[in-house]
């Protein structure tokens, strides 16, 4: 059995794999993390191998925990990975971005795939039919949005995300909510229709916190898959174990 121990900027995400089928998940916070492996040890007790994506700091003493009970595989840019990278800086690529492609190449192999992470960013990552990794982009994403509104300005305030009921809003509350998530919805649109142009018979992954929002918003037609990320980090984890 395998564990994932995803690493974001607001929490933990814990995943228990048996080969490629997923057992359990849970979201933790990083204090939270070791009583949380440990009660996963007790459930699941054939847990040996791990590997960690972090886009943050994860502490030293949780890292020696890890490492004392399980084999660890700390995800980097020198980890081996499925596909070609052709990125032009490939060291500045986030490591959660290569988890997602690596998802891409396990469950939809030889075809031009744009996966689009919904969380705290809004990250485009596309690979081509010939494995290749050639980039995207990243933008803000609906709770940034709505929080760059109420920090950048004097009076808008601080709404929670909401669906909108038409386009357009006739009170401020109606027309914060319009232009985050209409301005969100229709710049993915547009992004997916562009690829479309270039690249034929392209699939396309949403995946990330918001993605169930998101999903009921959009015109494209998409896959949407809240696990796509630790099926990714699941997938390098069982290549690197088969070295």
């Amino acid at each position: 059995m395998n564990l994932i121990i995803d690493v974001g900027n607001t929490s933990i995400k814990l995943a228990v794999f048996e080969e490629e089928k997923l057992l359990i998940k849970k979201v933790v916070l990083e204090e939270g993390l070791i009583e949380a492996v440990n009660n996963l040890n007790k459930d699941y007790k054939n847990i040996k191998h791990v590997i960690v994506s972090s886009v943050g700091n994860l502490g030293e003493d949780i890292k020696a925990y890890l490492t004392k009970n399980h084999q660890v595989l700390y995800l980097s840019h020198q980890t081996k990975i499925p596909f070609k990278n052709l990125y032009a800086t490939p060291n500045t690529l986030g490591i959660d971005r290569i988890a997602l492609i690596a998802g891409a190449v396990n469950q939809f192999p030889d075809k031009n795939v744009l996966v689009i992470d919904a969380g705290t960013c809004i990250t485009y990552d596309f690979i081509n039919s010939k494995n290749e990794y050639l980039g995207g982009a990243i933008s803000p994403g609906l709770r940034m949005r709505y929080k760059a509104l109420h920090n950048q300005t004097a009076k808008l305030p601080l709404l929670d995300t909401e669906a909108i009921e038409s386009i357009i809003g006739n009170t401020t509350k109606t027309s914060i909510n319009s232009g985050v998530v209409n301005g969100l919805t229709v710049e993915i649109d547009g992004i997916i229709a562009q690829y479309k142009e270039k690249f034929s018979d392209l699939t396309i992954i949403l995946t990330g916190g918001d993605a169930n929002f998101l999903s009921k918003q959009l015109k494209s037609s998409i896959f949407a898959n809240s696990n796509f990320l630790l099926e990714g980090l699941n997938f390098i984890l069982l290549n690197n174990i088969s070295e």
